[in-house]
């Protein structure tokens, strides 16, 4: 665990320092607890906090409340208090300040290591809760809200003059391959596609049905095109096996490319008009939008 630890004294700060040296764990220290949430608050990678609660200038009780609104609900951070101050404060004021486990301090050197092991399965059981909550249970891609955020947090870096593209896939006659073939076949297709998709390394995510969002940070309208043909091709020549026959299908891809003045709505809405013009075009094609009033077919 990447794990930082806060307390006033240097003595304490070296003794549970070299403890947690000596089990693996990347370990930084403070004695000023703003720095100390400052340090959290940039380096993601920290999934656990011991702190003190005679810490300045923020005090600890203080400093839990502010660490726990900067980890919410999507980030695991297991947060440890210990204390020399006997009595000085309950447990349950501890606790409902933020904190998950409570110790004195100094601290013994097997108690720590073990409630250090009990907060790495905590984070563990953390990360595995927002695996799910952000997974489409079928493909194992991305599902429609947490693609909606990513997509958020990758504009937001991507600056003046930041390239990006997205890709719309939609399974061509899905309707009929479900009414043909059983819904346990559709299934199947939607599987293929995904790992289609997977292969790319970029952005993927189910967004709804049989359909599918790719988004590529750093790919204009020409690496778009390639990556494109290169789905639609891979997908045309997949075949998902019944008890009777092989079954084969097709997609249809809308591409669009991100522009100065651009929301993510306004890329998923031309992308969206370009898939339509590729199946209205005859399907198992590509199409890009180079505005809303114009699409160009280009398979």
């Amino acid at each position: 665990m990447h794990i930082a630890i806060v307390d006033s004294s240097r003595v304490i700060l070296r003794s549970v320092t070299e403890s947690l040296l000596s089990s693996g764990h990347t370990v930084e220290s403070f004695t000023d607890s703003a720095k100390a949430k400052d340090y959290v608050k940039e380096r993601s990678d920290v999934t656990c906090v011991i702190t003190s609660l005679e810490v300045h200038p923020i005090g600890g009780l203080e400093l839990c409340w502010a660490l726990r609104s900067l980890a919410g609900a999507r980030r695991p951070l297991s947060i440890i208090v210990m204390s020399s101050a006997h009595g000085s404060r309950s447990l349950g004021e501890v606790l409902d300040s933020g904190a998950d486990d409570f110790m004195t301090k100094p601290p013994d050197r097997d108690e720590l290591k073990a409630r250090l092991r009990a907060a790495e399965r905590m984070v563990k059981l953390q990360n595995e809760l927002i695996r799910q909550a952000d997974t489409d249970s079928m493909t194992r891609l991305l599902n429609r809200g947490a693609f909606l955020r990513i997509t958020t947090e990758i504009v937001q870096n991507l600056g003046d003059g930041g390239v990006m593209s997205a890709l719309l896939i939609d399974i061509d006659h899905f309707k009929s391959i479900n009414d043909r073939h059983g819904h346990s076949i559709g299934d199947e297709v939607i599987r293929g596609v995904a790992n289609v998709l997977r292969e790319t390394g970029a952005v993927a995510c189910r967004f709804g049905g049989e359909e599918f969002v790719l988004l590529m940070p750093d790919h204009g309208p020409g690496g778009a095109g390639v990556i494109a043909h290169r789905i639609r091709t891979r997908c045309a020549g997949l075949r998902i096996k019944s008890e009777r026959e092989t079954i084969p299908f097709t997609v249809s891809i809308g591409i669009s490319t991100w522009t100065g003045a651009d929301t993510i709505d306004g890329l998923l809405k031309r992308a969206d008009i370009a898939l339509y013009a590729a199946k209205r075009d005859g399907r198992d094609r590509v199409a890009m939008s180079m505005s809303e009033l114009v699409v160009e077919t280009v398979s």
